[in-house]
């Protein structure tokens, strides 16, 4: 039986885990939380950083995997790329240009010199230098930190509203991992994801998901929709900016995330990852809307076999996600009849009764979703829509 690697076990790994379970594969799933939802699928389970290359590569050195993949968590990109290098396993993308998948920094910097659209930046490093620079964005900017994700650590500053921008830097400053962060002009306009599967260079686009993010100062993700109801001529801008990234980044093969916003000079990329995307969009939102099933297609890959991406219809689908408050949850109610609405497909909450919470400042923070499919993408928004409506959530203040 052949064996294979996948770092990352949370829920949003569990696709692949079962996806290569299904194939007959020998499932070794990695991740630093032992409690991880994918260790109770996989075959073997080792709970060491997906960060750690050294260590995940001594771990691979141990149980030999015929192959070595991640699957929607960003940073184990670099960690798979240095694991096969040292292995002299088929690359995705090489080791070095992993950093500039998953560095915001070195991402940016690729960008500039290689003519991408994106916004106005600088890398900060000390505080001092902040000091020195922000002044020049004017009244809004965005602070965010070079290597985190699901949101972490971004913050608009706003000063016209009182934002204190010392504040906020020290806020993105605390969820950077190497204290490294980005300064850059804020973006007006709506914002969108793009899944694409690249083979030998090419890149096929797949989805594009028009996203709903939480107001100033967070941007969490609380849903997305597709395909996107923007219009062909915007939407043939994306698809060539998203080529053009994903060659300057170094992409060879595999699935890719891709965020861009659509201002008034055109689409601009907010970042890109050499992974599948998160929020079930993937797992879930493309496989409805398309019939494509990027899971399978990144096994198949990894295995060496046929990537089949055909598109098999053209529908709707949307996942809508339960925000929080501060406080105590005291009663979910209702969930049971939203789960009887015509055309949902799924409802899962993360959290439960008596859970406490503090506002919704990272993906992480979100209490459960909904997804549905519809006709159209406007069908599946609306039934997805209904059903949050349906779904009565109470939260207490902490006495």
């Amino acid at each position: 039986m052949k064996k294979i690697m996948i770092l990352g076990a949370s829920r949003l790994q569990v696709p692949a885990i079962q996806e290569a379970k299904r194939r007959g594969l020998f499932v070794i799933a990695v991740d630093y939380d032992k409690n991880a939802e994918g260790f109770s699928v996989a075959d073997k389970c080792i709970d060491i950083s997906t960060i750690d290359c050294e260590g995940v590569y001594k771990a691979a050195l141990e149980n030999k995997p015929d192959y070595i993949i991640t699957s929607t968590s960003d940073m184990p990109v670099r960690t798979v790329a240095y694991v096969r290098e040292k292995l002299n396993m088929p690359l995705d993308i090489s080791y070095t240009d992993s950093f500039c998948a998953t560095n915001k920094a070195f991402m940016r910097q690729r960008f500039r010199e290689c003519g991408i659209p994106i916004p106005r930046f600088n890398v900060i490093e000390e505080e001092d230098e902040f000091k020195t620079l922000y002044p020049t964005y004017g009244d809004r900017f965005i602070i965010k930190p070079a290597d985190n994700a699901a949101s972490r650590g971004v913050r608009l500053v706003d000063i016209d509203k009182g934002t204190d921008p010392l504040e906020c830097y020290k806020f993105s400053f605390g969820r950077s991992r190497t204290g490294t962060v980005l300064i850059e002009e804020y973006m007006l306009g709506p914002e969108v994801s793009v899944e694409s599967f690249t083979l030998n260079g090419i890149t096929d686009v797949i989805a594009i998901t028009d996203k709903i993010v939480t107001q100033p100062p967070f941007f969490v993700e609380l849903g997305h929709t597709e395909q996107s109801q923007l219009s062909e001529n915007i939407k043939r801008q994306i698809k060539d900016v998203v080529k053009r990234t994903l060659s300057a980044v170094g992409v060879i093969n595999g699935p890719s995330h891709t965020e861009l916003k659509i201002t008034t000079e055109g689409p601009k990329v907010v970042e890109t990852a050499a992974r599948l995307g998160g929020d079930f969009i993937t797992s879930k939102l493309v496989p409805l809307s398309t019939g494509i099933d990027m899971t399978v297609c990144s096994i198949s890959l990894a295995v060496g076999e046929h990537v089949d991406l055909t598109r098999k219809y053209d529908r709707g689908s949307a996942i809508r996600f339960i925000p929080t408050t501060f406080g105590i949850i005291a009663g979910i109610d209702n969930i049971k009849n939203a789960k009887k609405m015509f055309g949902v497909t799924e409802i899962e909450l993360y959290k439960k009764i008596g859970d406490r919470i503090g506002g919704t400042e990272s993906s992480n923070d979100r209490i459960g979703h909904v997804i549905a499919t519809g006709k159209d993408a406007n069908q599946a928004a609306a039934i997805c829509d209904a059903a949050m409506k349906t779904i009565s959530v109470e939260i207490v203040s902490e006495q």
